[in-house]
């Protein structure tokens, strides 16, 4: 019998991963054309500017029915005209599986859609603890002026489809107005 020493961290103060085998992720704006409603707007940004990081942990190979996958995201504070930054949004591959967030650090909005295009949002920051269901596609916007750090965990056999969203896009946007997060309709 062997006693292992651990081999992965999670600083649950920071958002910090560390691991041999983290896989890191950076989104730039350039890698974002789409996503935002005001494409002037965009097209006036530097195309350099990271918007958004992940960092992830995958003990075993993507998939695989039973695993769980860890990731951390940092979402940079930032807006496009009155759209804040945001991931690009997903369903997952696997429709029926679903996902926990919470949040680690600033503040956020967790977005969602289910297949009939209901979209609603739920406030994130420090200790939220957010439930996605199977079937609802979700992203995520900063809505404060500091980065948001939140953490996942979904089943390593979840896949994304991201091309659902690239073609058909969110029911509903979250924009600035008034100096709030509001959800305006896209349809």
């Amino acid at each position: 019998m062997k006693i292992y020493n651990p081999s992965v961290f999670f600083d649950f103060q920071t958002g910090k991963l560390k691991a041999e085998n983290v896989i890191s992720s950076v989104k730039k704006m350039k890698d974002l054309s789409g996503v935002f409603l005001d494409q002037e707007a965009f097209d006036r940004i530097d195309p350099d500017l990271i918007v958004y990081e992940v960092d992830a942990f995958f003990p075993v190979e993507e998939g695989k029915q039973g695993g769980l996958f860890w990731g951390v995201t940092r979402i940079h504070s930032g807006k496009v005209n009155n759209e804040y930054f945001m991931t690009r949004g997903h369903f997952h591959a696997n429709l029926d599986t679903a996902e926990f967030y919470w949040g680690i650090q600033g503040e956020g909005m967790l977005i969602c859609m289910d297949t009939s295009g209901k979209v609603w949002a739920e406030k994130m920051e420090k200790d939220s603890l957010h439930y996605i269901p199977g079937g609802v596609a979700h992203r995520v916007a900063n809505i404060g002026n500091e980065p948001l750090v939140f953490g996942a965990c979904w089943p390593s056999n979840a896949g994304h489809d991201y091309q659902t969203i690239a073609e058909n896009g969110f029911a509903a946007r979250l924009i600035e107005q008034n100096e709030e997060p509001v959800l305006i309709d896209t349809l």
